[in-house]
């Protein structure tokens, strides 16, 4: 049997930015075991499985060591193959089932639009622990059921960040986001994502990381819409838009690839 692999990089329009992502389309359910070798053979920061399922798609989401529960770039590359492979019309939503509930996605012109849960946080007071792995000063500290989320002074605190990523991963969250306002008028707010414990020390640009950060802003600046941009070696820009319990997120993506996976019972 055969398996159709696409290689899509996303929340970009240009190929080598953004976040790359794996998505292997499966006719059916596949072994949990293969789907984990297929993400460390894939070497993403997710490799996406998805099949046809009760009017829409099966979406399961695995790093290069873990199953996760949530994930944007993924849930956009795995949109984006299927309007271009023509399994969806670029008119349809597509409609995903995951770990993390309920999820869609529409295309806006250029943009595909997601619809995810709102991820908001909490403050944190007497634990040193992520800003001491971060190895900065912190103006704020939160957390929600995912990640910690870390604001720093600047631009350039965020930039030059160095981060001890043994006592991160040690952590007992997803991973920890970093963010500031922006410093250029082009963006709202910028960010970054450590998850060395998942297996990423630093992902390129993170669609789940904007269901935490949307409402955090929002408090800060009092305005529900944003273009934000991750500031990794790769960077991406991501619109945000706070809907109540709902956060939409909106990016480009270009696919790099499209081969065949061959499946054997070995």
């Amino acid at each position: 049997m055969s398996v159709p692999i696409h290689h899509v990089d996303a929340f970009t329009d240009k190929v080598f930015r953004g976040n790359p992502a794996a998505v292997c389309l499966l006719q059916g359910p596949a072994d949990e075991d293969w789907m984990r070798a297929v993400a460390r053979e894939m070497n993403q920061s997710e490799t996406a499985f998805l099949y046809r399922d009760s009017g829409g798609f099966n979406l399961r989401w695995f790093t290069p060591t873990v199953e996760v529960e949530l994930c944007g770039h993924a849930t956009l590359a795995a949109a984006h193959v299927l309007w271009e492979t023509g399994k969806l019309a670029r008119d349809e939503r597509a409609v995903f089932y995951t770990r993390g509930g309920l999820l869609t996605a529409g295309l806006q012109g250029d943009w595909v639009e997601l619809d995810f849960p709102a991820e908001p946080e909490r403050p944190m007071t007497g634990d040193p622990s992520p800003a001491t792995a971060l190895g900065v000063k912190p103006k704020y500290v939160g957390m929600n059921r995912f990640d910690y989320l870390v604001e720093v002074d600047s631009e350039e605190t965020l930039k030059t960040l160095k981060p001890n990523m043994k006592s991160m991963a040690e952590l007992p969250v997803r991973g920890v986001i970093v963010t500031c306002a922006s410093a250029s008028s082009e963006f709202d707010f910028v960010s970054r994502f450590f998850a060395p414990g998942a297996g990423i020390d630093e992902d390129p640009v993170t669609g789940s990381a904007h269901c935490f950060l949307g409402p955090h802003w929002k408090k800060r600046l009092g305005k529900d819409e944003f273009t934000a941009y991750q500031a990794s070696e790769r960077g991406g820009v991501v619109r945000v838009r706070v809907a109540g319990e709902r956060v939409i997120l909106s990016g480009k993506a270009v696919t790099i690839s499209a081969e065949v996976l061959k499946v054997t019972d070995s």
